[in-house]
C-alpha cells in the first residue's frame, strides 16, 4: 500500500457514497493508520458490520444512535467511541452530522 500525500484539503477531495445518506472522504493514510470523515443525512445508516481494525471515532456534528456490541447508545457532538476488532457495529443518525474515524490498520477496501 502507498501512502497518501502529506496534506489533504476537504474543497479538493471528492465524497464517495458509503450507503444511503451516508458520503466519506479519505484523509491521511499508511499501512498503518487511516482516518476518514463519514457525513450522514438524518435518517441515514452505518449498516452493522464488522471489521479487523482497531476504530476511534470522534462526533463532530449531528445526533446518532451507536451500537457497539450488545450495546446502544445515543452520541452526539463532542463524544466519541472505540471499537475492537471484530467487535458488530453500526448506527442510525438521528440529526445530520459528521463523524471522524481512525482506524488501524488502514481500510484498504476504502482505497
Amino acid at each position: 500500500m502507498t501512502a497518501s500525500k502529506e496534506f489533504q484539503f476537504e474543497n479538493e477531495m471528492n465524497w464517495e457514497n458509503a450507503g444511503k445518506g451516508v458520503q466519506r472522504q479519505v484523509f491521511g493514510y499508511d499501512d498503518k493508520i487511516m482516518l476518514v470523515k463519514a457525513k450522514f443525512e438524518k435518517g441515514g445508516v452505518g449498516a452493522l458490520h464488522q471489521h479487523p481494525h482497531s476504530q476511534v471515532t470522534y462526533v463532530e456534528s449531528g445526533v446518532f444512535e451507536m451500537t457497539i456490541g450488545n450495546e446502544i447508545k445515543r452520541i452526539q457532538k463532542g463524544d466519541g467511541y472505540y471499537v475492537p476488532p471484530n467487535v458488530v457495529h453500526g448506527c442510525l443518525c438521528l440529526k445530520a452530522g459528521m463523524l471522524v474515524d481512525a482506524f488501524s490498520p488502514s481500510r484498504e477496501d476504502f482505497l
